[in-house]
């Protein structure tokens, strides 16, 4: 079995395809999904959701990129993540790639989300994107990684260098690949894939974008997760049995769930 470890299908391009996404995920055999907060504004929307299946989670967060959005405080966060449904906080972090100027503000936005995971002891979900030298140094500032009281997390949909893979792994966090790292032109990625430990990976959508080959172009869906799973079982030679297990167990483990 397999689980999407990052998706939006709050989105209204998934969540008008609702019981089309369900089914495909189950034919699949992605059991579980995370549907990922962006913003406060859509949080009740990630929420209900996760009510309404039992096997879907959600997180409470606002993304790096949402500029003109309620800026959350730690309180905010604290306040909406205690539910058993949400089991992470995020999706946060730095993105010097589609904004620029003073960006001081998704820093401290940053680290109000870095507070709001020690808090509430639950992990972190981390975008960075042409900003993977303020993402570490912040981390480490702000006591993300276990060693430093934190509960870690995941670095999401990872593009970035081996070196800033295990700056992260040093501090606890999951490395997490999405389709990107099935494309032919993603030759860097796919040489971290390879080095990082099983033992530390997570695979995910973030549909509905970076729909895995054989669908890349199309709109992304959890469904497709195995995909990107049966990529990394050729890449590093194992069985697709053994990536689809320890995937799934490292899930449950880092996010504190049962199977």
């Amino acid at each position: 079995m397999y689980i999407d470890s990052h998706c939006h299908i709050n989105f209204p391009e998934l969540a008008a395809r609702m019981p089309e996404i369900l089914a495909k995920m189950a034919e699949n055999k992605v059991t579980h999904a995370l549907c990922v907060s962006v913003d406060l504004p859509d949080f009740p929307q990630v929420l209900a959701l996760a009510e309404q299946y039992p096997h879907i989670f959600a997180s409470v967060g606002v993304h790096p990129d949402y500029e003109d959005t309620p800026e959350p405080s730690v309180e905010d966060l604290v306040r909406l993540a205690n539910h058993p449904k949400i089991i992470a906080i995020g999706e946060t972090g730095l993105d010097y790639f589609r904004l620029t100027g003073n960006l001081e503000w998704q820093r401290e936005r940053f680290r109000t989300h870095i507070k709001a995971s020690r808090i509430t002891r639950k992990p972190l979900i981390i975008h960075t994107r042409a900003a993977s030298e303020d993402t570490i140094r912040i981390m480490r500032e702000e006591g993300a990684g276990v060693s430093d009281g934190g509960v870690a997390g995941v670095m999401h949909c990872f593009t970035e260098s081996l070196e800033v893979a295990r700056a992260a792994i040093d501090m606890g966090f999951y490395i997490s690949f999405s389709g990107i790292v099935t494309f032919k032109s993603a030759k860097d990625l796919q040489a971290v894939a390879l080095e990082v430990p099983l033992e530390r990976i997570l695979i995910e959508t973030d549909s509905p974008y970076l729909a895995p080959v054989p669908f890349r172009g199309r709109m992304n869906e959890p469904g497709y997760v195995a995909h990107v799973a049966e990529y990394l079982s050729t890449l590093k030679g194992i069985p697709l049995d053994q990536v689809a297990k320890q995937t799934t167990d490292n899930f449950f483990k880092l996010f504190n769930q049962l199977p």
